[in-house]
């Protein structure tokens, strides 16, 4: 039967007043609807729909809730990385990098906008002709997991971005903002889990994290989480405002909060004294914050500053100061990692910092024990770093039993008994028991079955202790050697576990180049690493073949790096390893586009980039360029070849022809990439 017409636009004028009255309600706070006329208009959008059911959109008000459980979250790679922030400690800290900006600007003063540092979970939310499409968490910054379902049961989040008849939104549109936990909703929470006999949460972020990543969207929904956005990433068919404020003011007039503490500043001093405001006020906060952070509010400035590695030149994050509290040391054990480092960890009597129950605490290594002197029996301050990490900080002297002894680490390892050396230039002290060590065994093992390893589901920290201590896995290879029957003998195991594990075990048996060089456990080669070294060397075999003045050619290897993949290499266990592992149907593809490093036509080079492009842009040719070969700096010395100069290139321009620095222009550039 055909839906009149006037139905059908009753129903569009329904949601289009809901939405409208969400965004006062949630973005300005300030409703214009009494809450029981707000339900009854949602309850009729509601009626209507389920009258209608092919009449629901997906930005409608009603579907915020009722997708079926996942399985599992998608990866989701962002088109544009989320970077994360440089933290300042201290007021000298936010002089010198205003002092830094003030230089490479050529100004006397920047004035910056200030906001609460969030402590909750960066998400990325991409709207496509207004609609919201897609939400993904930071992850690692280049990538990170999909969790639209459980993003569209935060309120406020809106669906659908407000069309304004002034300034209509992009045809694209990625939101960067925090997903957070407000304290009310927290202590509302835990008083509901401490009603039901559950286990309380810690604190809001790790309920906001847990609450955005439930498999059921219908959980993330009870946890009444909520949203701040405090910036972009891509955008498409359209312009934004000049300033980082004015952008925070348009995102918010299309429906998207931003935080009511914003304020913009002038210089250091005005950063300096927001700061102070905010944490004078912190208890009385309705949400956690960890401290504030300061962005400069010109856009063509920030562009002009640039990057530093992950971070952005233009922002800092100003944290407060690390929570404290006093405590006894219970003990103090050593812990033996895959790589044979030893790290001494206090056991504490049980103390809450910020909200977390601390019971251990690490003591990074033996220099550090003697630097702070901690003894067993010591009272201690205990602080959470960068409200984070939990580490002693100092020892209260005065309340020292008089029978402690100072602590010095064990010259053999408390695990095989092998002997414990320390090179000259290291502060860690190393276990030199190698693969005749359970611990390092076993460490081993649990990275190289890790989800961004080899992704083998099931073979947690139990199951594989219990494999190792049975003698029935000495390495990694011989997981793939052990029989159903054998892993359902496990304790706690059975015909179905088995089943599950050998299903795991195939298939991780297809996996990366990138994936698989992660998993091996070289020192120093973590997952950005060996992503590198896949795209850059391609093949397993040509790594194992490269030495490490070609290693160190590649862009973002270093010396380090490179001693340790050599040495890997020349182990013969190591390759036999790898051998077993081939032949159990271990396997991945090769990079067959990757030059050899001899032939990268820039291997070696270093050159920097100035002035404006007119073909692309300067983070497009800096990838191009490293893919030749070449390091790309963001600073002229004696070590640079060449300096390539666009538009209004500046000071580097001017260094480079002062150094005798070969300069080139835009069209040698295109010349080289071609």
């Amino acid at each position: 039967m055909a839906i009149s017409k006037s139905i059908q636009q009753h129903l569009i004028q329904l949601r289009t007043t809901i939405q409208e009255h969400n965004y006062y309600y949630y973005v300005l706070d300030n409703p214009q609807l009494p809450d029981s006329e707000y339900d009854r208009l949602l309850r009729e959008l509601q009626n209507l729909e389920a009258q209608y059911p092919e009449l629901i959109t997906p930005d409608s008000p009603t579907q915020r809730v009722g997708a079926p459980p996942s399985s599992a979250f998608s990866e989701v790679i962002h088109s544009l990385p989320m970077l994360s922030l440089n933290n300042a400690f201290d007021d000298n800290e936010v002089y010198e990098f205003d002092q830094r900006l003030r230089d490479r600007l050529a100004v006397n003063t920047i004035e910056y906008v200030a906001e609460p540092k969030l402590d909750g979970l960066a998400v990325s939310l991409r709207y496509e002709q207004g609609i919201l499409v897609k939400a993904a968490t930071r992850g690692d910054g280049a990538r990170g997991e999909e969790v639209t379902p459980n993003v569209k049961t935060i309120k406020t989040i809106p669906l659908k971005l407000r069309q304004l008849e002034d300034n209509s939104f992009p045809l694209v549109l990625e939101v960067r903002g925090e997903v957070f936990m407000p304290k009310a909703s927290f202590e509302q929470l835990n008083q509901q889990h401490l009603a039901n006999g559950e286990k309380t949460l810690a604190n809001p972020r790790n309920a906001a994290a847990g609450g955005l990543r439930q498999l059921d969207a219908r959980n993330t929904a009870k946890r009444k989480l909520t949203f701040v956005s405090y910036g972009v990433g891509l955008i498409e068919g359209g312009e934004l405002p000049k300033q980082y404020s004015e952008l925070l003011y348009q995102l918010q007039q299309w429906g998207l909060p931003i935080s009511v503490y914003l304020q913009i500043v002038q210089g250091a001093a005005g950063c300096l004294t927001y700061y102070q405001n905010l944490l004078a006020h912190r208890e009385a906060l309705p949400f956690e914050i960890d401290g504030v952070v300061y962005k400069v509010n010109d856009l063509a400035a920030q562009h002009t500053l640039g990057f530093i590695s992950r971070a952005p030149r233009w922002a800092l994050a100003h944290k407060f100061p690390a929570q404290e509290a006093l405590t006894q040391v219970l003990g103090i054990e050593v812990q033996v990692g895959r790589t044979g480092a030893l790290t001494p960890v206090a056991r504490l009597s049980p103390v809450s910092v910020g909200g977390v129950t601390v019971t251990n605490a690490t003591l990074h290594n033996q220099d550090e024990i003697t630097r702070k002197d901690i003894r067993v029996g010591d009272t201690v301050v205990v602080c959470r770093a960068g409200d984070v990490i939990p580490e002693v900080k100092r020892v209260v002297l005065a309340q020292r039993p008089p029978d402690t002894t100072a602590f010095q680490l064990p010259t053999h390892c408390p695990i095989c008994g092998a002997e414990v050396t320390r090179a000259q230039d290291e502060a860690i002290a190393r276990c030199t028991g190698g693969l005749i060590c359970s611990a390092q065994r076993k460490q081993a093992i649990q990275h190289f079955a890790s989800r961004r390893a080899m992704n083998l589901d099931g073979f947690g920290e139990k199951l594989i202790e219990q494999v190792v201590d049975n003698g029935l896995v000495k390495n990694v290879a011989d997981l793939y050697q052990l029989t159903r029957e054998q892993w359902a003998s496990l304790e706690h195991k059975g015909e179905k576990s088995a089943a599950k594990l050998m299903q795991a075990l195939a298939k991780s048996k297809t996996t990366t180049l990138a994936n698989f060089l992660y998993a091996l456990g070289i020192r120093e080669v973590g997952e950005t690493t060996a992503r590198l070294l896949a795209q850059q060397v391609g093949s397993l075999e040509r790594l194992a073949q490269t030495n490490e003045e070609q290693l160190q050619q590649i862009p973002g290897i270093g010396p380090v790096v490179a001693h340790h993949l050599v040495n890997f290499f020349q182990q013969p266990e190591n390759l036999a390893i790898i051998q077993q592992l081939q032949q159990h149907g271990v396997h991945w593809a090769d990079n067959s586009s990757a030059p050899p490093l001899s032939t990268q036509p820039l291997a070696g080079k270093t050159l920097v980039l100035t002035g404006t492009l007119s073909s692309m842009t300067r983070d497009e040719a800096k990838t191009r360029l490293q893919a030749l070969g070449a390091k790309v700096s963001g600073s002229v010395s004696s070590k640079t070849n060449y300096v390539v100069a666009g538009v209004e290139a500046g000071s580097k321009l001017d260094k480079a022809l002062k150094l005798g620095i070969q300069v080139v222009d835009e069209t040698t550039l295109i010349e080289w990439l071609a």
